[in-house]
C-alpha cells in the first residue's frame, strides 16, 4: 500500500480534499501578489495631480523596480526550499510566509517610499518561505501517483489564477476607483485570511510537511535508488559566490540607477554598462556551475538533470515574454487603447464585466462548497475562515457591480484586461487537465512548443493591431480586440508549459532535493521575470526607433523560434528522461 492512499480515501473533483486546501491557500497568496502587482505600476507611474494621484515615476523606473522585486521574490524560494528540506518543514515554512507577506502588504498601504520598499522586502522575505514549501507538499501528497500528478499541478494552477483573478479584479478596481492604499491593504487582509485558513487545516496532511528528522533524509536518499550524494566541492561553492555576488549587483544596481541615479559600480567594459556586464557574468558563472556539477550524478540522474535545465531555458524565455503583462502591456493599454465606452457600448460591457466576474466566482464557490461538505469535521474553523473570506469576496463584488451600473458611461479599467488571463485559466485549465491524464498526454518538447508558440501568436496580434502606429508615437486608440486575443493565446500558452515544469521538475528530481529543485525552478522563473521588466521597461525607445509593432514582434519570433527549437530536441529529451513523461 502507498503511504499516500490515506489522501485519496476523500476526494474532491476525482483529486485529494487536501489538495483543494493548498488551492485555496495559494489562491489567497495569489491574490494578493497579483493584486498589488496589478496596480504597482500604474501607481507608480501615474500622474502625481488629481483625485488619486500616483509617484510619477518613469516607466522605467517602475519596470525596474518590478522587475527586481519579481527577480528577489524567485531568488527567496532558493533558500526557502533549503529550509522547508533541512530544518523548518514545509508547514512551517508556509505559514511564516504567509505571515510575512501579510506584514508587508500592510506596510505598502501607507504609500510612503520608506513603507514601500520595507513591503517589498517583507514580501520577498515571505515569498521564499512561502512558494517552494507549498508545491513541495504537493509534490509529497503524490508520491508514487505520477499518472495523477499532470492534473493535480493544473488543478493547483488553477487555485493560483482564480486567485490573480479575484485579486486584480478587486484590488485593481479599488486601488483604481478608490485609492492605491485600499487596493495595497486589500491584498493583506486576504493574505491574512490565507495564512488562518492554512494553519488551522494542518491536522489534514499527516506526517507531510513537518519538522524533517535526520532519520527521514536518510531514508529518503535510500529511496532514491541509492544513489551516491554529491557534495558541493570548494569550486562548486566559488561560482555559486561569484554567481550571487554578480547576480545581486545587477538586480539591485538597476533601480538605483534609475529611480535614484545610484551606480554602484560605475564602469563600462568593452561597450557594457556595469548592470549588463555583471548580468552576462551572473549567467556564464551559472552556466559553469551546471558542467560542472551535473556530470558527477549518477547516469540517469545526470540525464534527467540536463532535462531539468533545457527545460529552465525554455521556461526562462517563456517568462521574459509572458510577464510583459505586468510590465508593457499595462502602458500599452493605458496608452494607446481605446478604452472609453457609451451608451449601448457601455452596457454591453458592464453584462460581459458582469458575466466574466460572477461565473468563476460560482464556479470557485463551488468548490468551496465541495471542500467543506468533505472535511468540515475534521478543519471546522480552517472552512469557517475560508467562508468568511467568500462573503468578504462577495459583498466587495455585488458593491462594484452596483457602482458601475450607476454610469451610463465607462472607461474600462487598465487592470481589467489582465483578469482575462485568469479568467482564461479557470475556463481552459479543467480541459487542459483531461487532456493531461488521457491517453493523448503529448511528450513534454511538445507541451514546451506548443506554449512558446502560441505565446508568440498572442503577441503577433498585438503586432498586427499595432502595425499603423508609427514610430515615436506615445498615445493611439486601438481596438480591445487585440488585447483580448494576446490575452488569450498567452493564457492556453501558459497551461502547455508552467504547470508542466512544476510536474515535472517533480518527476525528474531526486526526493531528497525537491524543494531546493523548485527553489532553482523559481531561479529560472526570476530571471525570465527581470529580462522583462528589463527590456519592457525600454519600450519608449524600441518603439521609438523601431515602432510599437517592432516591439512586439521581437515576442512574437523569439518564443516562436524556441519551440521549434524543443520540437527538435524531442528525441534527445525523450532518450534522457529514461521513461518518465
Amino acid at each position: 500500500m502507498n503511504n499516500t492512499d490515506q489522501f485519496f480515501n476523500k476526494t474532491v473533483i476525482g483529486h485529494p480534499a487536501v489538495l483543494f486546501v493548498l488551492f485555496f491557500t495559494e489562491m489567497w497568496e495569489r491574490f494578493s501578489y497579483y493584486g498589488m502587482r496589478a496596480i504597482l505600476v500604474i501607481f507608480l507611474t501615474g500622474t502625481i495631480l488629481g483625485d488619486n494621484p500616483g509617484w510619477g515615476w518613469s516607466s522605467s523606473s517602475a519596470l525596474s523596480l518590478l522587475g527586481t522585486y519579481a527577480m528577489f521574490a524567485y531568488l527567496a524560494p532558493l533558500v526557502g526550499g533549503w529550509l522547508g528540506d533541512k530544518k523548518i518543514g514545509y508547514r512551517k515554512g508556509v505559514v511564516i510566509g504567509a505571515f510575512l507577506m501579510t506584514l508587508g502588504h500592510a506596510a505598502m498601504a501607507f504609500e510612503t517610499p520608506i513603507f514601500l520598499y520595507i513591503g517589498i522586502s517583507l514580501l520577498v522575505v515571505g515569498t521564499g518561505f512561502f512558494k517552494p514549501n507549498i508545491t513541495s507538499i504537493i509534490s509529497k501528497i503524490y508520491e508514487g501517483r505520477d499518472d495523477k500528478k499532470d492534473g493535480a499541478f493544473n488543478i493547483f494552477y488553477m487555485g493560483v489564477n482564480a486567485g490573480a483573478f479575484l485579486g486584480i479584479m478587486l484590488c485593481g478596481w479599488v486601488g483604481e476607483r478608490v485609492g492605491w492604499s485600499f487596493g495595497f491593504g486589500l491584498a493583506g487582509i486576504f493574505m491574512l485570511l490565507g495564512m488562518i485558513q492554512f494553519y488551522y487545516a494542518q491536522q489534514l496532511f499527516g506526517k507531510i510537511g513537518d519538522i524533517p528528522k535526520k532519520s527521514d533524509e536518510k531514508l529518503t536518499v535510500k529511496q532514491d535508488t541509492n544513489e551516491k550524494l554529491n557534495p558541493f566541492l570548494t569550486v562548486d561553492y566559488f561560482l555559486i559566490s561569484l554567481f550571487v555576488i554578480s547576480a545581486l549587483i545587477f538586480i539591485i544596481n538597476d533601480p538605483l540607477s534609475k529611480i535614484g541615479g545610484i551606480e554602484i559600480l560605475n564602469f563600462t567594459y568593452l561597450g557594457m554598462e556595469n548592470s549588463l556586464f555583471f548580468a552576462l557574468l551572473a549567467f556564464i558563472t551559472f552556466i559553469l556551475l551546471l558542467f560542472i556539477r551535473i556530470p558527477r550524478y549518477t547516469p540517469i540522474v545526470r540525464d534527467r538533470m540536463i532535462v531539468f535545465t533545457i527545460f529552465c531555458v525554455f521556461t526562462v524565455f517563456f517568462w521574459a515574454a509572458f510577464e510583459q503583462g505586468a510590465g508593457s502591456l499595462p502602458l500599452y493599454t493605458r496608452d494607446f487603447t481605446d478604452r472609453l465606452l457609451e451608451g449601448n457600448s457601455a452596457l454591453i460591457f458592464q453584462i460581459i464585466d458582469i458575466s466574466v466576474t460572477i461565473i468563476p466566482l460560482f464556479i470557485i464557490t463551488y468548490v468551496l462548497i465541495s471542500l467543506f461538505n468533505k472535511t468540515y469535521v475534521e478543519i471546522p474553523f480552517s472552512n469557517i475562515v475560508l467562508g468568511i473570506s467568500f462573503v468578504i469576496v462577495w459583498g466587495i463584488i455585488i458593491f462594484k457591480i452596483y457602482s458601475e451600473l450607476q454610469s451610463s458611461s465607462t472607461e474600462v479599467p487598465i487592470t481589467w484586461f489582465a483578469i482575462l488571463n485568469s479568467l482564461f485559466i479557470i475556463v481552459f485549465a479543467p480541459l487542459f487537465a483531461k487532456w493531461w491524464d488521457s491517453s493523448y498526454n503529448p511528450p513534454a518538447s511538445v507541451k514546451y512548443f506548443l506554449g512558446l508558440a502560441l505565446l508568440g501568436i498572442g503577441f503577433g496580434f498585438l503586432a498586427f493591431g499595432a502595425r499603423n502606429v508609427p514610430a515615436g508615437a506615445d498615445s493611439a486608440s486601438l481596438s480591445m480586440i487585440w488585447l483580448v486575443l494576446a490575452y488569450l493565446f498567452h493564457t492556453l500558452g501558459e497551461l502547455c508549459l508552467s504547470p508542466m515544469g512544476l510536474s515535472y521538475l517533480s518527476k525528474l528530481i531526486p526526493a531528497r532535493m525537491i524543494a531546493f529543485m523548485f527553489g532553482v525552478y523559481y531561479l529560472a522563473v526570476a530571471i525570465g521575470n527581470k529580462l522583462a521588466h528589463y527590456v519592457g521597461g525600454d519600450i519608449e525607445n524600441i518603439t521609438a526607433e523601431y515602432s510599437l509593432s517592432g516591439f512586439f514582434l521581437i515576442f512574437t519570433i523569439v518564443p516562436i523560434s524556441l519551440g521549434l527549437v524543443s520540437l527538435l530536441l524531442h528525441p534527445l529529451i525523450k532518450k534522457s528522461m529514461h521513461g518518465i513523461r
